[in-house]
């Protein structure tokens, strides 16, 4: 690798880098390079030299690592299953090996590298040992899981929305045509009891019955459109938002005006949904713990930029609180938002209501 860094001297007197000997130079580049450890093994696999760089990365100084097997930067398993002796073997056989895994620092953590092992051979061919070059890509590996994770809840969420509305389907169509079958039956039996002065009596039951069924199939359709309104497949958002503000009126008594500005974006399944639940969820939040009496919603779109607000004069919160009850809601709204690459903000203190602003991009939803 060269000499120590702590040999100034050596370079004293040089007006460039261009002054300085060549094999100093690579000595100066490498003792310069902080983001990879590079350092030289011998052909048993002991460590020869150390640079700064393997310093911050694997945590061990020179004096503590140089004469030491390179097996130390492995796993206990990778250990166990021979791997720094198989790829010592690689690398003088084929000239180079590669490889990405965990490794371990002198502390016991692991990190996430990229190895690359070269044979270093003098003119001959003859063995000298082995260059050892490690990246650190423990961030970028997080990075990538990250997205995968995003990946993988977007896909949960479609696969979530795709089974609600089969459920919601097969509600309305096969168990309310069902329902609506028997409240025919009831009353045919009733008119037919009408004619037998015998079974009058039954008349008042069958008209409870048919009370009932009617109930019944009033809450098959609620449930249905909770799961998935028709609406939003058939009219579109904006019917859809429309509907859910006038379902909450009647279930709760709250005052709730929808507003949506120009003509609805073509909007693709996935972000039509995801926005509709987000509003949806939003006013979940404000019929659990909110106490308003009004909310108002406006979505609108500007450039290449989709606003949507939704406001309540409820009692508000102190956002600069822990998190409590209404977190998981609000985290949901967040995930949501995220999904679609946008972005959201809450603003409340208490007695002053609350609201949510959200940003989204077009591109991410056509």
């Amino acid at each position: 690798m060269g000499p120590s860094s702590s040999e100034p001297s050596r370079f004293a007197g040089a007006a460039s880098v261009s002054d300085v000997p060549l094999e100093d130079r690579y000595f100066l580049l490498i003792e310069a390079v902080e983001d990879y450890a590079i350092f030289m093994l011998d052909t048993s696999g002991c460590v020869t030299s150390w640079n700064p760089g393997a310093q911050r990365i694997k945590g061990y100084t020179p004096d503590e690592i140089i004469g030491q097997h390179f097996s130390a930067f492995y796993t206990p398993e990778d250990i166990a299953a021979g791997k720094p002796t198989r790829e010592l073997e690689i690398a003088a056989a084929k000239g180079r090996v590669e490889d990405e895994g965990w490794r371990v620092r002198r502390d016991g953590s692991r990190f996430w590298a990229n190895v690359v092992i070269s044979a270093v051979c003098d003119a001959s061919g003859a063995l000298l040992g082995f260059a050892k070059v490690t990246r650190d890509m423990t961030e970028r590996m997080r990075l990538a899981e990250l997205e995968r994770a995003v990946e993988v809840t977007t896909q949960v969420q479609i696969t979530r929305e795709n089974e609600q509305k089969r459920i919601a389907r097969e509600l309305h169509d096969d168990l309310g045509q069902q329902l609506t079958a028997l409240k025919m039956s009831v009353a045919l039996l009733e008119s037919n009891l009408a004619d037998q002065t015998v079974a009058a009596s039954l008349i008042s039951e069958t008209h409870e019955l048919q009370t009932q069924i009617d109930s019944m199939v009033a809450s098959l359709r609620r449930i249905a459109a909770d799961l998935r309104p028709p609406l939003l497949d058939d009219l579109g958002l904006t019917s859809a938002l429309d509907w859910l503000a006038e379902d909450f009126v009647k279930r709760y008594g709250v005052d709730v005006t929808v507003h949506v500005e120009s003509d609805e974006p073509a909007f693709n399944e996935f972000a039509s949904t995801t926005l509709f639940r987000i509003v949806q969820e939003a006013l979940t939040n404000v019929a659990r713990h909110a106490s308003a009496s009004r909310v108002r919603i406006e979505m609108a779109c500007a450039e290449d930029t989709l606003s949507l607000e939704i406001e309540d004069n409820g009692m508000g919160v102190a956002l600069d609180r822990p998190p409590e009850k209404t977190s998981f809601g609000l985290l949901g709204i967040r995930e949501r938002v995220r999904q679609l690459q946008g972005s959201v903000s809450f603003f409340s203190s208490p007695g002053s209501g609350f609201r949510i602003s959200i940003r989204v991009p077009l591109a991410a939803l056509e």
